[in-house]
């Protein structure tokens, strides 16, 4: 007897990421693969800009796609494209990395007693002042409001053009302008430095 899922492969790359969602919920591992093939770039790039490693990018991107996998594929499509909500995991699943590292950091220094010496190949002066202002720019960023603060995700995580945000969002250029603008002044008023009056 010939195998069903054969027999509809070549059409499954044809079908809207729409209706490939609604077979991954049936547990279609031939459609899952369409949708991982589409969108596990997106979530590679949002992922490698957040983590700043490739090896991190990649586990982002593994335990987001696994997600996917295991929860029967909870999207609803009246909130955003598959593409909308695959990068909003991998957001998520880039944060719980992040910050997992820096908890994991900071274990190792008491543990070993030595907060201010690691060894040079380990952190370097550079690479804590850049960790500590990513974690500053992350906290500005969890402080917009959601729209605001996808938009800006999927443009400098994602490297999206706003074009591409508007439509991905369904929303006009102008309303992806508007929250942009707005969130980098929010941000801007945030990360300011505080003067010191004497």
């Amino acid at each position: 007897m010939p195998d069903r899922r054969a027999a509809h492969t070549p059409s499954l790359r044809d079908l809207a990421d729409e209706d490939l969602m609604q077979l991954v919920q049936r547990a279609e591992a031939a459609a899952f693969e369409v949708v991982y093939d589409r969108h596990a770039g997106a979530a590679f790039s949002l992922a490698y800009r957040m983590c700043g490693a490739r090896q991190l990018a990649e586990e982002v991107v593994q335990e987001a796609f696994l997600s996917i996998w295991r929860s029967g594929a909870r999207y609803d499509r009246r909130r955003g494209s598959v593409r909308t909500w695959i990068l909003g995991i991998a957001h998520h699943r880039a944060i719980d990395v992040l910050r997992r590292g820096v908890v994991q950091d900071r274990h190792r220094a008491s543990d070993e007693g030595l907060e201010e010496r690691f060894e040079a190949n380990d952190r370097t002066d550079v690479e804590v002042a850049r960790r500590e202002e990513a974690l500053e720019v992350r906290g500005a960023l969890d402080g917009l409001p959601d729209e605001q603060r996808r938009a800006i995700e999927l443009a400098y995580y994602g490297g999206f053009t706003q074009s591409e945000i508007a439509e991905m969002l369904g929303v006009p250029i102008g309303t992806v302008k508007g929250r942009m603008r707005l969130g980098m002044e929010k941000m801007r008023d945030r990360l300011a430095p505080t003067e010191v009056v004497p």
